[in-house]
């Protein structure tokens, strides 16, 4: 099966598991956070914001490679229930969540010319309003918090720069280089806790290493023409992120995400850097770490279900009980890893 058959099957698979009716309204469309969903899971009690943004961003991959008016319209009614579910607003209190969101919103609407001024405007004041100088620049994690991190500037960066101020984006993205890259291996570490105002200690950086921090540097570098930025990111990711040259995950949850959204910026690598090591390294990590995650998948009811740990096997269906194949966070990074791999074709 090729690449683009298996996202296919991928897309299926999540759609039909997951979407369902934002307490049971009509013309509503979100992704329930488990499957098979408990109690909770059904009325979309679970509000997990930044996942939706990442399914609605499968779904515009979905639709650059299988262009289809039904999914055009799947994508609008999509983007309006994020708002319905987020208590009729596009803002919350996490800085990188909506940074997410606004790179789904600009890409539907590059896709299928879905209107998305009014978000994108809020959204993007927002952002510019959680910079500071505090830790050396950068914006916050969270409002009212004293921690900056990979994970809130780095969508950020992405998001300014698509919107055309450069200016913002290469400060967010110099926030970053000279605050979180590791000189010695490369890798871009989580954050910077910012000490309070008056306190005798200092800031405390936080070297905790995740994919996701590596995938929204290297797509900041690729937005900004950042060549030889981009390059050592991708170095670094073979060398220390994907172990038998498959990124490794981080288990469910939050984590489900972070190896796909780091494939979704290596393949724009592979596809963006100019011809040579680097590129055939990140093409090299999307295609090996999408073989893996195929042959590690189960069959369900026909359809894909994709392990948390793509070198490992996605359990039965009897035992999916408390495992985290079960998160919507695990089977849309799997999804976007195989939409990212389509794209390689």
């Amino acid at each position: 099966m090729t690449s683009a058959r298996w996202a296919s099957a991928a897309e299926r698979a999540v759609t039909s598991r997951h979407l369902c009716r934002v307490y049971g309204l009509p013309g509503t469309v979100l992704g329930r956070s488990a499957w098979p969903p408990g109690p909770a899971d059904r009325p979309h009690r679970h509000w997990n914001y930044w996942w939706q943004a990442h399914l609605l961003d499968c779904l515009v991959d979905a639709q650059l490679r299988d262009p289809e008016p039904r999914r055009a319209r799947l994508i609008g009614r999509f983007a309006r229930s994020i708002r319905l579910r987020n208590r009729g607003g596009w803002l919350n209190d996490y800085y990188d969540d909506i940074a997410w969101l606004a790179l789904a919103l600009q890409r539907a609407h590059a896709v299928t010319g879905l209107d998305v001024r009014v978000p994108l405007r809020r959204i993007l004041a927002r952002l510019r309003a959680g910079w500071s100088r505090d830790g050396g620049g950068g914006i916050w994690w969270r409002r009212g918090d004293r921690f900056k991190n990979a994970p809130a500037n780095g969508p950020a960066a992405i998001a300014h720069a698509r919107a055309g101020d450069t200016e913002r984006a290469r400060a967010l993205l110099a926030w970053m280089a000279g605050t979180l890259v590791d000189p010695a291996t490369g890798l871009v570490r989580d954050g910077l806790r910012v000490a309070e105002p008056g306190q005798e200690e200092g800031d405390e950086l936080v070297t905790l290493v995740y994919t996701y921090c590596q995938g929204v540097f290297l797509g900041a570098c690729l937005e900004l023409s950042d060549v030889d930025a981009a390059a050592r990111t991708v170095r670094a990711v073979a060398a220390h992120c994907a172990p038998g040259g498959v990124l490794r995950g981080q288990g469910g949850g939050d984590g489900g995400l972070f190896a796909g959204i780091l494939a979704r910026y290596l393949a724009l690598a592979a596809r963006g850097l100019p011809p040579g090591e680097a590129a055939s390294a990140a093409a090299g990590l999307v295609r090996a770490s999408a073989e893996a995650c195929r042959r590690g998948s189960a069959t369900v009811a026909g359809l894909p279900l994709f392990s948390p740990e793509w070198t490992e096997q996605a359990p039965d269906p009897g035992a999916l009980a408390g495992h985290p194949a079960r998160d919507l966070s695990v089977q849309v990074g799997a999804w976007m890893l195989l939409e990212a791999a389509a794209t390689l074709d």
